[in-house]
């Protein structure tokens, strides 16, 4: 059977979705990647997987790029003879799944997290609102990676009679990201992973950074990783973090595709996000790496930490909430700063693991061989 995995990068692919493809290769199936080029493009042709350009404006909003991004769908599953697309990111959600139901192609789709589609009433927004309702309800299979998404769904009645199940996120590599202690030099070393993005409370944590900077000087350092610039009305600019860099608050760390190293290092995962999340692959990363976590009450992040157990819960957009949550981790021996991160593992372990994902992927595709074509 041809298995087609669409997203809007060939990176999110590569970094996320691996083991995966990986997996549903074992079984024999081919397996094509329907994703803009970038430079991970050729790194999943080297897996064995057939690679397939398609153009995605995915911060965009002019409706005659997204009609060219359906069109491209179309013509792809029109030639392809694919059997099953696994859609991943919003706009994948809703222009593959319209192509592929027009085919007669099965469609399984992941939400991971919704952003501001549903808070923001902007026109874009709406318009998008309207698009997800339509087309959602053409998917064969729905995985949802939070039950706040799941419940949003049924409350706006989007998808209502689709088969849908809960993954744990994306799950967690427990073979790559392994238990990695912190040294204790007398440094505590706080890292967030992320898209720089406002929305994903970095202003806060670069707030609380200079908070905890003038009381604890080099006793403490603050770390940044992750793309700047990116196409999103929340982006933070090169020139803005430049500044923070220069004032001594942070450290920006720019992009690295051997993340491990880099939580290896730190003392503490942090993610003060207040955009709607699925559940953040960083958390659950640290988490296998035995990092304590400090994150929002948020959908999807709050599902990453029991409160005491293995890190601590603080507030969306509280600069001092954090500040306090963080506090609380630089004030603890460094043997307490362990056992939550040991603690962390445990929990990644038991709800986490990458398999459980793998497992519940590979259920929905042989569910939907069995059936006949639309």
């Amino acid at each position: 059977m041809r298995i087609a995995i669409s997203a809007n990068t060939s990176w999110y692919i590569y970094n996320f979705r691996k083991n995966t493809i990986l997996a549903i290769l074992e079984l024999g199936h081919e397996v094509l990647i329907l994703a803009p080029e970038d430079n991970y493009s050729i790194k999943l042709g080297y897996l064995g997987c057939e690679f397939i350009h398609v153009d995605i404006d995915s911060g965009g909003t002019n409706p005659l790029n997204d009609l060219n991004t359906l069109y491209s769908f179309y013509k792809i599953y029109k030639k392809s003879e694919i059997d099953i697309v696994l859609n991943f990111t919003p706009k994948n959600n809703i222009y593959s799944t319209l192509a592929a139901r027009l085919l007669g192609v099965k469609s399984i789709n992941n939400i991971a997290g919704l952003g501001t589609l549903f808070i923001s009433e902007s026109l874009a927004s709406k318009i998008a609102r309207a698009l997800y309702k339509y087309s959602q309800s053409k998917a064969d299979f729905i995985f949802f990676q939070n039950e706040d998404d799941r419940a949003l769904f049924k409350q706006h009645k989007i998808a209502q009679r689709v088969m849908s199940d809960r993954l744990p996120g994306s799950g967690a590599d427990l073979s790559r990201f392994t238990v990695s202690p912190a040294p204790d030099d007398g440094v505590t070393r706080f890292l967030l992973i992320a898209r720089m993005l406002f929305d994903k409370g970095i202003g806060q944590y670069v707030e609380a950074a200079r908070t905890l900077k003038k009381q604890y000087g080099d006793a403490v350092e603050f770390r940044l990783l992750g793309f700047l610039d990116v196409d999103n009305p929340s982006a933070v600019s090169k020139g803005q973090m430049d500044k923070w860099m220069q004032e001594g608050v942070i450290n920006y760390l720019g992009t690295s595709d051997n993340v491990e190293a880099e939580i290896a290092q730190v003392d503490c995962m942090v993610l003060p996000s207040y955009y709607r999340e699925g559940v953040p692959k960083s958390l659950l990363e640290a988490g296998a790496m035995g990092k304590p976590i400090v994150t929002t009450d948020n959908v999807g992040c709050r599902e990453t930490v029991d409160d005491g157990f293995n890190g601590f819960i603080c507030e969306p957009r509280s600069a001092e909430s954090l500040t306090n949550a963080l506090s609380k981790i630089i004030i603890m021996p460094h043997s307490e700063r362990l056992q939550l991160g040991v603690n962390s593992r445990i929990k990644i372990e038991n709800e986490f693991d990458e398999k459980i994902v793998i497992n519940k992927y590979l259920a929905a595709v042989s569910e939907l061989l069995d059936q006949p074509k639309s």
